[in-house]
């Protein structure tokens, strides 16, 4: 049989997932050792059996959809040492296609969230050259999006500490320290902190209002003090005051047609920070 590390790999994911949990804020909702009940339910109804509660779930159960829906969706046993440890916690979080495609971009490649035979060779070249770089590299992108997912304030706490952790095993277990289980859990990590599911439709809501609703609205303002300023005009040279509201009014005009661009300009690139965050821009196939 083929080497594997899945064993110290799924020892060193339940060290975060802790035991049963049910969090209000948890959009993976009843969960039993980072398996969620849907998940389960499915997983019995596919071997023909009823569902039942997920924290009633067996030992062999929990092993067998593991491997089966995040370990084999990844092709971790194809992937190097450590990194297959890096992106299968990922998966265990957030779901394969999306740890996959921190892996991609890590990479440098197209994000289509498939494992490949590009993405492969490619992971497997980083990880002979760089392998610390290349496990920073999915971390960071890792932790980005979660920053940007609504439910930060609640689970960040446990995310972040979660992340470095899997950044520290992951080094060193791809430099040729060791497997994941033997790396030591970081002070306060455990299930007293609440880990929860890190999908990306969690996601906060883009920046509003629109863009074009910000520009019109500037546009409107500004068109309405162009129009009193030019009513002010003819009478500004007779009167101090009025050359001074005149002023003030074309300044004032000139400042809100300045924010209404400005606005558009600052929502367009927040958007566009945003997609590529949460991996939402549009790509060719990597593989």
């Amino acid at each position: 049989m083929a080497k594997t590390s899945f064993a110290p790999a799924l020892h060193a994911v339940l060290r975060h997932e802790g035991g049963y949990s049910n969090h209000p804020d948890d959009p993976g909702g009843p969960t039993m050792k980072g398996v969620i009940q849907r998940v389960y339910d499915g997983y019995r109804r596919g071997k023909g059996l009823g569902v039942r509660p997920v924290r009633e779930i067996a030992e062999e159960e929990l092993q067998d959809i593991y491997r089966r829906q995040y370990w084999n969706a990844i092709r971790a046993d194809e992937l190097p040492e450590g990194i297959d440890y890096v992106v299968f916690d990922g998966a265990v979080n957030s779901g394969p296609g999306q740890s996959v495609k921190w892996l991609q971009r890590a990479l440098g490649l197209p994000a289509d969230g498939e494992m490949g035979a590009v993405t492969l060779a490619a992971a497997r070249t980083a990880a002979e050259t760089a392998p610390a770089r290349l496990v920073d590299a999915i971390c960071d992108r890792r932790l980005a999006m979660l920053k940007a997912l609504k439910t930060w304030p609640v689970f960040g706490r446990g995310w972040g500490r979660r992340v470095e952790e899997v950044r520290k095993a992951g080094k060193a277990w791809a430099t040729g320290a060791g497997p994941a289980r033997r790396i030591p859990v970081l002070e306060g990590q455990g299930s007293t902190i609440p880990a929860g599911k890190a999908p990306v439709a969690s996601a906060r809501p883009g920046p509003k209002p629109q863009a074009g609703a910000g520009a019109a609205a500037g546009g409107l303002a500004a068109s309405a003090v162009s129009e009193a300023a030019r009513q002010i005009a003819p009478h500004a040279q007779a009167s101090a005051t009025l050359a001074l509201v005149f002023t003030g009014l074309t300044l004032l005009g000139l400042a809100l047609t300045l924010g209404g661009v400005t606005y558009v300009w600052w929502s367009a690139r927040a958007g566009a920070r945003r997609a590529a965050i949460l991996d939402l821009l549009p790509t060719g196939p990597a593989s």
